[in-house]
Formats: structure tokens, C-alpha cells, sequence
């Protein structure tokens, strides 16, 4: 089957890049991106290219490439579902906030609201693509309800699930380790796998297109971060038991990472992991173990939650009891927002706790972040319902200027791996800084060497004193 159309349900993280990258590399398939969020939307068709809804380096120039030609975003939704051959959903599923699997489950309720759609409008058969990170057999539910449609027409649901690291999701989509395609292991679900992986081939070599049964494919995601956000909080874990002592992180990260058998990616100590896959996926994982009564490995799995959750305490924690115990009306400075350098995703960022932690006690936080917006700011700390909105707003400043945010601070919390931080007139900062000038390193990228020369007080992540 020869795919000639496209409509990718979804236009955020994933569905827009994902999209403009095929879109590129296959200049004769029409790919149409389609949202309910207008405002998003028109940031995708904006001219200016540096208003795009997603940050991603580099994607701004494959958005240039192929948008007008055969790149289109659009509301139009059912029409776009009409047009396509093969429609890939990549709608958000959150972890769900209330019933049954509260806190753990996934909410699927975006994902059945495609599929009824779909099967409201559709008029010829059609190829799903499941792109969303989704529970095991759930394109089996998606299936049962398009089946039931009573049009007639005939539906094959692929699993292809994406394995994108934000900050470097371009590079990913164009050079990935490898790309999943699971379908039903029968003659209809081997062609519908084909099409996929022909449109695949035209930039990735065929050694690097796996194809799997759809559950596999489903559980394979799931199983890839629940083992990469292990690894986080294995090296965290160890990062405390450095600090008491007198160890270096990045010493024994580097000492185990020339384990061929273990590897230096992931080994790198923090102040915690986030973005919007990994502790959505582990709790997912922690739900599906619990509901076949396997405790034992939700267990398991579940405290990688908790060692990340602990290693955001006791930071925020290490601040206060440094501070003399109390930072009740003293200003601390976040450079950082953002879950990791190179994005403007917040979502599950260390910072976001952290300063809720810390204007729990009263303190005054000025923020700054290369990429982040002062209201998707204030919309993280709004969304914990610790406190008043009004609240967060008089307790958290956002400052556009690196320089004003440090400036009067009893202290600086580097929360993002930004490369800009490194190349800051540290002596400038220190200067304009209440003394003594404290500054935590939760990702450990500052030369501490010569900032205690200037005077500094330092922690880093991982280092014992």
C-alpha cells in the first residue's frame, strides 16, 4: 500500500516535529498536522520561525523546508482525517488525577475521543498509527471501537512510539537508534507494517527498522524510560552517598562508565529527572504490574519515583539548612527552569518543586530561563494548588536578565544545564550578591575551582566537601 496522505492528530512535542521531519524527507506525501488548540496552530504557521510552539535546535529549518509545500497545520480536523491514508495519533495522555489508577493509571480519554472521531467521520479504510506512549493493548481497545463503527470500513492499528530525547529531537528523528512498527501478526497487519516502514526507509536503514507484534511495541516503550530513568536514580542514589563521603560523582560515574557493559550515557548526577515521558511511564508501568497482582515489580519500579522525588527534597532542603535554617523573605535566584538545556518543556521539572518547596517557606525566588515564558511559570506552580495564584505571583519573580535575577540573592540554585551559565561574569554576580553568596549546582556544570577563588560558598550535586 503506497501512503500519499497524511494527518498526525497532536501538533506538541512530538507530533509536530515528528511530522515535519517526514514531511521532509518524503517531499511527495501531503502531511497534515491537526490540533483543537487554535493558538498553537497559528504559532506553527507563523511566519516568524521563532515562534514555533516547540523549541527543538534545528527544527526550525525543516519546518522552513517543507511547510507550504507539503507541510500543513491545520483545525480542520475531520477533513484531514477524511483526506488521509494513515493517521497518527499523538494526543497527550496524562497520568490520571482521579478514579480509579488514580496517580498511576493513564488517562485515555483523549486517545478514545481520537478513535471515536476517526470513526465518526472516516469513509475509507485507514491505517492507525499509535504515536502517544500508551498502556499495553490499548490499540486493541482502539480497534474495538473503530471496528464498531457500523461503516464498514476496515482499520489496521500500528504501535510506533517515539523515541525522542527533547533538546535533541531533530537529531533523533533524522539518525535514530531504531524505529519500532508493531502490527497484527497477520497478512492485512504485515501490509499496513510495510507502508510504515517504506516511508521510514526513505531515511533510515533498514537495520535500524524493527517490527514487532503491537503489545511488544507498546511495552517496549514503557520498558526503554522505565530502564533510562533507573539509571538517573541509581547515580543520584549514589550522589548522596558521595556527598557524605567526601566521593565524587563524576569520578565514579566516569570509573563505571568505561564498563562496556554498563556505559557512560544516563550516569549523569542531578537535582532529579523530568519532562513529560518518564514518571508518567514508570507509574504506568507501577499500574499495569499492580492490576495482574504483580507487587513485587511494581515495587520495584516505583521506587525509582520516590529516589527522584527524594533527590528533589533534600536539595531544597540542603538550601534551607544552609541558609542558617531559615530563607523566610530572602531572595534565591533559579538559574533554569526548564526539565533540560536545548527545550522549553517544563513538564515534571525539578525546578517546579523545588521552588514550591522553598516559597513554602517563605522565600522570594527570581527566575530565569533562557526559553521559558514567565506564564508557563507561574502556570507550573498554579497547577501544585499549594497556594493562591496571587501567592505564587508575589513570591516569584521571573526576570528576562541572568544578572538582575542574581542580583541582592542570598543564594543561586542552577536548575537547568544551560551553556550560557558557564560563561557568566561569576565575579560581576558576585559582587552585586548579599554575603556570603551561596550557589547550589544541581547539575553539576560550574567550574566551583574558581568560584571559590572569587568567594563563593559551593554545593555541588554529588561532591563531598
Amino acid at each position: 500500500m503506497k501512503i500519499k496522505t497524511i494527518c498526525c492528530i497532536g501538533a506538541g512535542y512530538v507530533g509536530g516535529p515528528t511530522m515535519a521531519v517526514i514531511a521532509q524527507k518524503c517531499p511527495h506525501i501531503k502531511v497534515t498536522v491537526v490540533d483543537v488548540n487554535t493558538v498553537r496552530i497559528a504559532a506553527w504557521n507563523s511566519p516568524d520561525l521563532n515562534k514555533l510552539p516547540v523549541f527543538e535546535p534545528g527544527l526550525d529549518e525543516v519546518v522552513a523546508q517543507a511547510r507550504g509545500r507539503n507541510l500543513f497545520f491545520s483545525t480542520d480536523i475531520d477533513q484531514a482525517i477524511v483526506d488521509a491514508d494513515m493517521i497518527f495519533i499523538s494526543v497527550n495522555t496524562p497520568t490520571k488525577t482521579y478514579g480509579k489508577g488514580k496517580g498511576m493509571a493513564a488517562d485515555l480519554k483523549y486517545i478514545e475521543l481520537c478513535a471515536r472521531q476517526i470513526a465518526k467521520v472516516t469513509k475509507t479504510d485507514k491505517i492507525i498509527v499509535e504515536k502517544s506512549t500508551l498502556p499495553v493493548r490499548t490499540a486493541e481497545a482502539i480497534k474495538h471501537i473503530l471496528d464498531n463503527s457500523g461503516n464498514g470500513v476496515q482499520f489496521q492499528i500500528l504501535s510506533n512510539p517515539e523515541f525522542l530525547a527533547e533538546g535533541t529531537a531533530v537529531e533523533d528523528l533524522l539518525h535514530p537508534d531504531r524505529v519500532l512498527i508493531g502490527g497484527e501478526p497477520n497478512a492485512e497487519g504485515e501490509k499496513a507494517i510495510q507502508a510504515l516502514v517504506d516511508i521510514y526507509a526513505h531515511w533510515v536503514p533498514e537495520e535500524r527498522i524493527i517490527t514487532t507484534n503491537v503489545w511488544s511495541s507498546e511495552l517496549s516503550k514503557l520498558t526503554a524510560n522505565a530502564f533510562l530513568a533507573q539509571r538517573v536514580s541509581s547515580i543520584n542514589a549514589m550522589s548522596e552517598i558521595c556527598e557524605q563521603t567526601g566521593a565524587d560523582i563524576n569520578e565514579v560515574a566516569k570509573a563505571i562508565g568505561m564498563d562496556s557493559r554498563i556505559g557512560p550515557k544516563f550516569l549523569k548526577a542531578s537535582v532529579g529527572f523530568g519532562g513529560s515521558c518518564f514518571q508518567k511511564d514508570i507509574l504506568n508501568l507501577v499500574y499495569i504490574a499492580k492490576s495482574y497482582g504483580l507487587n513485587e515489580v511494581a515495587d520495584y519500579w516505583e521506587q525509582v519515583i520516590l529516589m527522584n522525588d527524594h533527590q528533589k527534597q533534600r536539595f531544597s532542603d540542603h538550601i534551607i539548612n544552609t541558609l542558617y535554617n531559615t530563607v523566610s523573605g530572602k531572595k534565591i535566584a533559579f538559574l533554569g527552569w526548564a526539565f533540560k538545556k536545548d527545550t522549553n518543556d517544563t513538564r515534571e521539572s525539578p525546578a517546579i518543586r523545588i521552588a514550591d518547596n522553598l516559597l513554602s517557606e517563605k522565600a522570594r525566588i527570581w527566575a530565569y530561563d533562557p526559553k521559558v515564558i514567565p506564564e508557563r511559570m507561574y502556570a507550573d506552580l498554579d497547577y501544585l494548588n499549594t497556594r493562591s495564584e496571587q501567592e505564587n505571583r508575589n513570591l516569584l519573580t521571573v526576570s528576562g536578565n541572568p544578572y538582575e535575577a542574581c542580583k541582592d540573592a542570598h543564594a543561586i540554585a542552577v536548575l537547568t544545564e544551560w551553556d550560557e551559565f558557564k560563561s557568566y561574569d561569576w565575579q560581576r554576580i558576585y559582587d552585586d550578591m548579599q554575603k556570603p553568596a551561596f550557589i547550589f549546582d544541581g547539575r553539576g556544570i560550574l567550574d566551583t575551582v574558581s568560584l571559590k577563588e572569587i568567594g563563593f560558598t559551593c554545593y555541588t550535586i554529588g561532591k563531598g566537601s
